[in-house]
């Protein structure tokens, strides 16, 4: 049989269930709505109010509306029979009215009395009305039939509906300001914004808890590797300090966004490829980014090839995934943004290093591998830094695609429900201040699980974006940028293998690409003689790394040489960027160039 013959889709093994969406079109429209009141009135709004009122004020002005709200809160616990909890919050709100000057100071968190939060949408799922139907609230965001009901009685319990509008806006107001610039960032990073919030939103409005036990045996790698949710700027305005500019790509003829932190004076400008489908600013590009701003390098932050930001702006071909064309559009990107740099920057621009981490580690050494080989005027990069990045393609998407049919491994009687408790538990740690050194509570099924989601959701969004541009008869269900759901859930089912052998390979034959060259590009060991002992590459990796075997560990030590490579024992596939051991590390990868 072919091997690239098309067999018909079959629904994935696994399927997590959200929450049902039959309003869709409408609610991907208000979504919309909503967006553009973010980023056109509540971004700029806010800016100016931070920049105006200092940040004590402003907690106080939470402190204060908190307070104040406490009739809902009491309303609530007595509707749910939680008696301590209305007693609770009756004494948080005697301290602080009085000993907090009318709320304006916490003091009974001061004083350890214990919080009890409760309101509608709580009230009514304890009485047994279980969400059911998804609803995108005008202004409001995401809900739910229970939720959005709830609202509307939360706003009858809320004093400042009843106040002076001055005095009501305020107090909106400096609630959303503080939570503007993180939305919009979100938004902005991910490729299906709406998509991923309603997901959340399924575990995120259950209101009783999932089962926290721990029953079978844990996976350290893909544990370790659950550790990348913690990996975040510590300053939260990081993102303010630099500047989004555009580059136009003559190849596409579109304009590409990227962002760049210059230091005040000459100094080495590092650009940084993140992973597979990540944004130039989602978290994990953002920290990076930060900690070699704070470190004396000026910074610019990119998309990913895998990414629709940059499928639709400055690929060239009509999906990703053949190693050539992708990093020469990158390179081509990059280029564009040096020249533009150099003339609003001139003489502030020094060496320049090329740092990637996951899929962009992936693509830096190739690129420090066919250095000769790009096309004249190219920037040209003094050092090529990889984190984590993958050896072996093919190994790699393997293991991924193992990691999404780990429930498998659960008596089918039990699959769904242990399924759905793994996305509950995982959804509410979200939620709950982060706990260095503390292991989060899944067993190696449920961490394989959440890892192979992860990049399953990934590998939709980037076949969605491709067949938007040019569908290729694979897909079965009709593509609808309102109505996407039947369209995911078929995408769902297909695998990274399977992205390879029926949309990436039969698309590149087409452009005259050989199976041999196509194959060539799935492993940096073809070009073993053309990075062994280069001096200008570094390379930083974990022993653990699911996407490495022991042979690509092998071959890095004997080919990148181990005064250039630094090898972590543990911390599974990017889980320990957060450390400041492995930041410390990431920042003696550039020594020299300085």
């Amino acid at each position: 049989m072919d091997p690239l013959a098309i067999q018909p889709t079959r629904r994935a093994p696994v399927k997590p269930e959200f929450i049902a969406d039959p309003f869709e079109p409408v609610n991907r429209g208000v979504w919309a709505v909503n967006r553009g009141i973010l980023v056109g009135v509540l971004q700029p709004t806010g800016r100016f109010y931070r920049g105006v009122v200092p940040k004590p004020a402003r907690q106080s002005v939470r402190n204060f509306t908190t307070n104040i709200t406490y009739p809902g809160r009491l309303i609530n616990n007595v509707l749910q029979g939680r008696w301590s909890g209305a007693g609770d919050e009756s004494l948080r709100f005697l301290c602080n009215t009085t000993a907090g000057v009318g709320g304006l100071f916490d003091v009974a968190s001061k004083w350890k009395i214990p919080k009890s939060e409760a309101n509608f949408g709580q009230t009514f799922s304890r009485w047994g009305w279980q969400p059911g139907t998804y609803v995108m609230l005008p202004f409001l965001g995401p809900s739910d039939d229970s939720h959005a009901l709830g609202t509307a009685g939360d706003e009858l319990a809320n004093p400042l509906s009843y106040s002076y509008l001055y005095l009501s806006l305020t107090a909106r107001n400096n609630g959303l300001s503080e939570q503007t610039e993180d939305r919009i960032s979100y938004i902005r990073s991910e490729p299906d914004s709406y998509s991923a919030t309603k997901y959340v939103w399924t575990y995120m409005g259950k209101e009783h808890e999932p089962d926290w036990s721990v029953t079978g045996a844990r996976d350290p790698a893909t544990l370790q590797t659950l550790g990348v949710a913690m990996v975040h700027c510590k300053d939260p305005e990081f993102v303010q300090h630099g500047r989004e500019l555009s580059v136009f790509m003559p190849q596409t003829g579109r304009s590409m966004m990227f962002n760049v932190w210059m230091q005040p004076a000459p100094a080495p400008l590092v650009y940084i490829a993140p992973g597979l489908g990540s944004h130039r600013l989602s978290q994990r590009t953002l920290a990076l980014g930060e900690l070699l701003y704070h470190n004396g390098y000026s910074v610019v932050t990119t998309t990913s090839s895998f990414h629709p930001e940059f499928m639709e702006r400055a690929s060239t071909t009509a999906l990703p995934g053949f190693a050539a064309r992708d990093c020469q559009d990158v390179l081509v990107e990059m280029s564009a943004i040096d020249r533009l740099l150099e003339r609003k920057y001139p003489g502030r621009c020094r060496e320049r290093a090329l740092l990637g981490f996951s899929m962009g580690g992936y693509e830096a050494l190739y690129l420090a591998a066919t250095e000769k080989d790009s096309v004249p005027g190219s920037v040209k990069f003094d050092r090529y830094v990889a984190i984590d990045m993958p050896v072996d393609l093919q190994h790699a998407n393997r293991a991924v695609d193992g990691f999404y049919n780990a429930p498998l491994a659960w008596p089918s009687a039990q699959r769904q429900a242990r399924l759905e408790n793994t996305l509950h538990k995982a959804t509410k740690i979200m939620a709950l201040p982060p706990s260095p050194g503390v292991a989060p509570p899944f067993d190696g099924i449920e961490s394989k699980f959440l890892v192979g989601l992860s990049f399953r959701m990934t590998l939709r969004d980037t076949i969605y974006s491709s067949q938007r541009r040019k569908d290729m008869g694979v897909l079965q269900t009709p593509l609808s940028p309102w109505r996407r759901e039947a369209c995911y859930d078929e995408i769902m089912a297909f695998t990274f293998q399977d992205y390879i052998r029926k949309f990436a390979l039969p698309y590149y034959r087409s452009q005259g690409v050989s199976l041999n060259d196509f194959n060539r590009g799935l492993t940096l060991r073809s070009w073993t003689s053309q990075l062994r002992n280069r001096k200008d590459i570094r390379v930083l990796i974990n022993r653990n790394d699911f996407l490495l075997n022991e042979e690509d560990v092998g071959w890095l030590e004997s080919t990148i040489g181990s005064s250039r490579l630094k090898v972590f024992p543990s911390g599974g596939h990017l889980g320990n960027l957060a450390d400041p051991s492995v930041q410390k590390e990431i920042v003696k990868l550039l020594q020299g160039l300085r």
